[in-house]
């Protein structure tokens, strides 16, 4: 809707019959925008409304969510969300894997639910680079009320989106990186440090900065949320301490920090009690495995500001952690701890929900590297690059099994020595079976991994070579859930999932360049026994594109294993 010349997010209200959930309405109208660049540079970015970061969508447990997307971009679109676990409803998860893109002055809706979930995430565009120019924004799903939150109530809540930037126009920075002659690992290196799309306090090429404004006595929840391309980042806040409480969705045991690493993709909720002089105080974010200094671009720095402070911030910017001590990050990652005594989505605590005896059904070895394949440099799983295919894999499971489109299976599950070469990854996952996911780095950065649809046990973290007897040294007591995990360098990383949730589900790098040039897979979990739930057909307003481009949906396939 556009009021006074601006496009406005539209909210509406609908109850659901015999539920205290509601159907909640967004409209947004994407474009290329240069009034929103955060920087005194000409840059575009792409806004939402006329709004970088985008709209906040603000629900709660089981609502559904109605997006009606119109695309003012020059090319295809499509938005994900990140951390929704879209139950039985991979149809709308926006990756080029399930859904046609929605093409330029087109409109698409997507319509989901945020069922049986609590917590901090965020959504952005997931296809052709976009990321990189912006387009993201948060979401916070509340409890239900009669589900008790496992701390006091904030005097309010904040949104703290933290990222890395480049002033470089993400349609060059992507055809770069298919140069052979282009060094990828050194090519899109960030330049700056943003907070909620505005550039650092004090920095003369920023065109503002954010600015938190707080009372005395008082307790706020901030939502932190990595929503960068690149860089893991370090998060402290001068002469405050941070209770975390909560991360994607779980609430952790409740841990005093003065600092706080927060990956690729990775969101958190801290509590800060606002129990200093009334001042102004910094808020600052710096890299992991990079050396900058307070002047550096690469400190992002906002303020947190007291409602009658008459005195700026002042002094030396407050110090972090090693950026290159991977272990202090490792014990912090380890210390984050699932609170088994809370409920979350349901009354049920979270500790009943354990994988102290579980047993596992299949397991998975992935090994994310640099490879070059026909010349051209490219990321890979087990050496297979992901090759993108004009017929989303969701479609083509759906309409005809898969055939002409992809091979189920032909993706090798451990991290064997062979030949890099492209392919379009899907791989079968056990309907509710507990999946092992090992995730290995040879890399000399920290890589994070994101699952759509489901959330991940965090057993365990090692350097080296991982092997069965590493299972001696997971935690599967109180392991933390949550829907991206760090990878350090030289180790490796093991989460559990339990696959309950039909559907063709997307397992991928969070860091933009190596997502984009192939370190990703699918993952299909199906059922044809007709007993359990089975995912949602797809929607009435459904796309089609690739090898059903315009042409009438066909009838369903019959799945040889259903006859």
């Amino acid at each position: 809707m556009r009021i006074n010349g601006y496009y406005c997010s539209v909210f509406l209200f609908t109850f659901i019959a015999g539920s205290s959930a509601i159907e909640v309405y967004h409209e947004w109208h994407v474009s290329l925008d240069t009034k929103s660049s955060p920087l005194n540079v000409n840059q575009s970015v792409i806004a939402i409304n006329e709004m970088f970061p985008g709209p906040l969508i603000n629900v709660t447990t089981n609502d559904v969510v109605h997006v009606n997307v119109f695309n003012n971009l020059d090319e295809p679109l499509l938005f994900t969300w990140h951390g929704i676990q879209q139950r039985l409803n991979s149809w709308q998860d926006g990756v080029s894997g399930t859904n046609c893109p929605i093409l330029p002055n087109h409109n698409w809706t997507y319509s989901f639910q945020t069922k049986d979930q609590i917590g901090t995430f965020f959504y952005y565009p997931s296809i052709r680079f976009q990321k990189a120019a912006g387009g993201f924004g948060p979401i916070r799903v509340n409890n239900r009320q009669v589900i008790a939150v496992p701390f006091d109530k904030p005097e309010a809540e904040f949104d703290l989106l933290i990222g890395d930037w480049s002033t470089e126009d993400y349609k060059i920075s992507r055809l770069m990186l298919q140069n052979k002659d282009v060094d990828v690992e050194s090519y899109a290196v960030p330049e700056f440090i943003l907070t909620n799309g505005k550039g650092s306090y004090g920095n003369n090429l920023s065109k503002s900065f954010e600015s938190f404004t707080v009372t005395q006595g008082k307790s706020y929840r901030f939502r932190i949320t990595n929503v960068g391309n690149a860089l893991s980042l370090n998060v402290r806040i001068q002469n405050h301490m941070m209770l975390l409480v909560e991360t994607e969705g779980s609430y952790t045991n409740q841990i005093p920090l003065d600092s706080l690493d927060v990956h690729l993709g990775q969101s958190y909720s801290v509590i800060v009690t606002m129990n200093q002089t009334e001042a102004d105080y910094y808020i600052v974010a710096t890299p992991k495995l990079t050396t900058t200094n307070d002047s550096s671009n690469l400190v992002g720095i906002a303020v947190l500001h007291y409602s009658n402070s008459t005195i700026p911030v002042t002094g030396p910017l407050p110090t972090g952690p090693d950026p290159f001590d991977v272990q202090f990050s490792r014990n912090q990652a380890k210390s984050v701890r699932w609170n088994l005594t809370a409920g979350a989505a349901r009354p049920n605590p979270q500790g009943s929900f354990n994988v102290s005896n579980v047993t596992l059904s299949q397991t998975f070895i992935l090994l994310g590297s640099l490879q070059e394949i026909r010349g051209l440099p490219r990321f890979a799983v087990n050496n297979v690059s992901y090759y993108t295919v004009d017929t989303p894999l969701k479609l083509a499971d759906y309409f005809v099994n898969g055939t002409g489109v992809y091979q189920l299976d032909a993706f090798p599950h451990d991290s064997v020595n062979a030949n890099a070469s492209y392919g379009i990854s899907v791989v079968s996952g056990i309907h509710k079976g507990w999946t092992e996911f090992v995730l290995k780095n040879n890399m000399n950065v920290i890589d994070t991994w994101h699952l759509d649809g489901f959330g991940l046990f965090l057993v365990g973290f090692g350097d080296g070579d991982w092997t069965p007897a590493s299972r001696d040294t997971y935690n599967i007591f109180d392991p933390v859930v949550r829907s991206t995990v760090q990878v350090y360098p030289g180790g490796w990383t093991a989460v559990y999932g339990f696959l309950d949730n039909p559907g063709m589900w997307n397992l991928r790098s969070q860091v933009l360049k190596q997502w984009y040039l192939g370190q990703e897979l699918y993952i299909r979990v199906f059922d044809a026994d007709p007993d359990p739930a089975k995912e949602r057909p797809p929607p009435e307003n459904i796309l089609l594109c690739g090898m059903f481009d315009e042409a009438p949906a066909p009838a369903p396939a019959i799945s040889p294993t259903s006859l």
